[in-house]
């Protein structure tokens, strides 16, 4: 029987698959908290403040997924 190595490649996939699954679940978060604001009838102002911690949120949460999938790449191209 052969024993299958992990390499340090494939460590990375992983690692970038996780992290790119991080920032997914944050996109999400971003859209599912920007739904209930919008059916809880909030102020013009209230809602602003809202989505502007949200944005935030949203393009940090993007970036990361980015990142992740870049890690990805690399790991897949570099194996």
């Amino acid at each position: 029987m052969e024993q299958k190595t992990t390499s340090i490649f494939d460590m990375i996939i992983w690692g970038g698959a996780v992290i790119s699954v991080i920032g997914l679940i944050g996109i999400v978060w971003c859209i599912i908290r920007v739904s209930r604001s919008k059916r809880a009838n909030l102020t013009d102002d209230e809602m602003k403040d809202v989505l502007k911690t949200v944005l935030s949120l949203n393009l940090g949460a993007l970036l990361m997924s980015f990142l992740g999938l870049m890690i990805v790449g690399v790991g897949i191209a570099f194996s």
